[in-house]
């Protein structure tokens, strides 16, 4: 049997204690009063993240910058890819991404556990904890893509109208990995492997996304693997957006919108029937 708690509207001192599951208006309405804290936690949690560092907030941009810049190295070596835009802006441009769905993922999927001896304190929605990460991430996410229109800029690429898809671009990104930590961060509770198996996981996820490759140019027996990641169709949306060029993003990011709605489906069932009870498993 799960608990919810609500404060009444008219008994605004008194916390009454409920034996049903919430339902998704319950919680979203709760996550929407938890909105103020969501963003202070986030901006806590950003830029106390780099606090001590020489270079400070800069990292958020200069790590991404440097693996781009030796995936860039490396395979115009390799291999001649021929892409709609300079190589160096294609790759950064999927690194940006990336490093939003991977660092967003990585410490929301634990952010429930890690965030104990706060949750054991006072009440809230478990649900913003794992918020909290896909907000604070959003500060890196911007840098990255003011440099990447700087790099597109520098390489004579320039920009076109193309950059206003940025929007449901980032929309989709942000949705996909709110979704996925939500659901990830309560299985966490139950299953602390979770935590490894993100990690193992993306050790090769890299490879199966169009971050330094074109999707056209992976093997046909690797392309419906590639083309099955949630990560694919936001990436392929991102060069779009910065390089226009053939439109081939419309399939790929079909697949990840179906891969958003359908954890988001699991994140509202599992917050609303199993909030109460996550507290009493930390």
């Amino acid at each position: 049997m799960t608990c919810w708690f609500a404060m009444s509207a008219t008994e605004t001192d008194v916390l009454r204690l409920s034996n049903s599951s919430a339902s998704p208006r319950q919680l979203f309405a709760s996550v929407w009063e938890c909105r103020e804290l969501i963003t202070t936690l986030a901006r806590k949690e950003f830029f106390v993240r780099y606090r001590r560092s020489s270079l400070g907030v800069l990292w958020a941009a200069g790590l991404p910058l440097i693996q781009a810049t030796v995936l860039s190295i490396v395979f115009s070596r390799v291999v001649r890819i021929h892409t709609s835009t300079s190589y160096p802006v294609f790759v950064f441009t999927g690194m940006a991404v990336w490093t939003y769905f991977t660092s967003t993922i990585t410490a929301g999927s634990t952010s429930i556990v890690d965030n104990s001896g706060l949750t054991n304190k006072i009440y809230f929605p478990r649900a913003v904890l794992p918020l909290v990460q896909a907000r604070a991430n959003l500060y890196g996410l911007a840098i990255n893509i003011l440099i990447v229109f700087a790099l597109a800029i520098g390489f004579g690429d320039g920009l076109d109208a193309h950059i206003l898809i940025l929007i449901p671009a980032t929309l989709l990104l942000v949705l996909l990995c709110s979704a996925a930590v939500l659901t990830l961060s309560a299985l966490h509770v139950y299953f602390r492997d979770i935590r490894y198996v993100v990690q193992a996981l993306f050790t090769g996820l890299l490879y199966l996304t169009p971050v330094f490759l074109p999707l056209q140019r992976y093997p046909s027996a690797l392309r419906h693997v590639v083309l099955a990641n949630p990560a694919t169709g936001i990436v392929q949306l991102f060069h779009y957006a910065i390089a226009g060029g053939a439109a081939d993003w419309g399939h790929a990011v079909l697949i990840s919108g179906a891969w958003t709605v359908a954890l988001a489906i699991a994140a509202v069932y599992v917050h609303c029937s199993r909030d109460r009870v996550l507290a009493d498993l930390l």
